[in-house]
């Protein structure tokens, strides 16, 4: 039965347009014509940062609601987890206003038999210009996005944790008549979807985790009418995280994950099988260059010191390198665990790597 449910479960503002297409997590550059609200896409924590983006698998944290709601079944503490972002602000100019918020929560309920879990995503692309179709100055506003969701963690098994999400999705990039737009026109819009995930632990081998999340399940979203509505950013995650050795003194991971966008204009669940072919055929070249792969490992001293390294392989996102992290955990209290990470991540063509923090507690 356990196997079986494994395997069955198994134009806008410029400003704003400019940082879909640059932006540099694991967002594809063609996806900007092809979903909307790719923000949802950004993944949060310097841990999995630090190593190329793969954590899927591995996930044990506050951060799980994204990576894995599945995974989050076999917590049985609080977990917070926060992290903040300024992506562009070394840049300056008009990047220095863009920042990008994330903050979950998760606990275990015996009387649900399982997690509950809430989480926020939100990122503002700061304050644009608003003319008319003359061109003429009237005024500035801020442009954002936010997604607000709950998730469910349920523990099958001891070794078998199944996760669904929920999330609601508002985007407010621009207001009526910006640019000079014709009345009732707002960039403004809003939809739903869902998170589907399941961890499968000691698979095959002891210490050896397999990870899926189904992203982003829902419809179209609408700005203006049905006709001129945008996919989600449906996205397919899938990983292996393995625990290579252990004792009292060191401990030892390695991660692999596969990323793939599953973004077209066809019907929500048509698109799970036609996005790995509509781009010149399965397993085409356009189709192996729009799979984000990412590798790392993970080195912890006396649960106390964590370094990490990992490969980014990213070819339509143009970040192609070596990421770097490192993190520090410490119990106080006899009871509060809190940890604070740090990444260097490929960043693609602006700059060459993006330096993020994160941080959390649980108790």
């Amino acid at each position: 039965m356990e196997e079986f449910l494994v395997n069955k479960f198994s134009s806008i503002v410029a400003k704003s347009t400019l940082f879909l297409l640059i932006f540099v997590f694991p967002v594809l550059v063609f996806a900007a014509s092809e979903a909307s609200v790719i923000f949802l896409l950004i993944e949060p924590g310097s841990r999995p940062g630090g190593m190329g983006q793969a954590y899927v698998a591995q996930v044990d944290d506050g951060f799980a609601q994204y990576w894995n709601p599945g995974a989050m079944s076999f917590n049985r503490k609080n977990q917070f987890a926060l992290m903040h972002s300024n992506w562009f602000g070394s840049l300056g100019g008009d990047l220095s206003d863009m920042y990008y918020e994330y903050f979950g929560w998760n606990k275990y309920f015996e009387e649900l038999q399982g997690n509950l879990g809430f989480n926020l995503i939100f990122l503002t692309y700061g304050t644009q210009e608003k003319t008319d179709e003359t061109g003429k100055f009237l005024g500035t506003f801020t442009s954002y996005e936010l997604a607000l969701g709950s998730t469910y963690g349920y523990q099958y098994s001891d070794n078998l944790g199944l996760g669904l999400g929920f999330k609601i999705i508002w985007s407010d990039l621009s207001p009526e008549g910006t640019g000079g737009t014709e009345t009732g026109a707002k960039g403004r819009g809003l939809s739903y979807a869902f998170d589907l995930a399941f961890l499968r632990k000691n698979f095959f081998l002891n210490g050896l985790s397999w990870g899926i999340n189904l992203q982003n399940v829902g419809p179209n979203i609408t700005y203006v009418d049905n006709d001129q509505s945008d996919p989600l950013p449906m996205n397919f995650r899938m990983g292996l995280s393995y625990r290579i050795y252990e004792d009292d003194f060191l401990k030892f991971t390695a991660n692999a994950d596969m990323n793939k966008m599953l973004a077209n204009n066809d019907w929500v669940l048509k698109r799970l099988v036609s996005a790995w072919y509509d781009d010149g055929g399965f397993m085409s070249r356009r189709e192996r260059e729009s799979t984000i792969l990412g590798f790392g490992g993970e080195m912890t001293y006396l649960n106390l010191l964590s370094g990490r390294i990992g490969f980014l392989y990213d070819e339509e996102g143009k970040r192609k390198g070596v990421s770097f992290g490192a993190g520090i955990q410490h119990t106080f209290a006899q009871r509060y665990l809190g940890y604070f990470n740090f990444a260097m991540e490929p960043a693609g063509e602006l700059t060459d790597y993006n330096h993020t923090f994160s941080l959390g507690i649980e108790f």
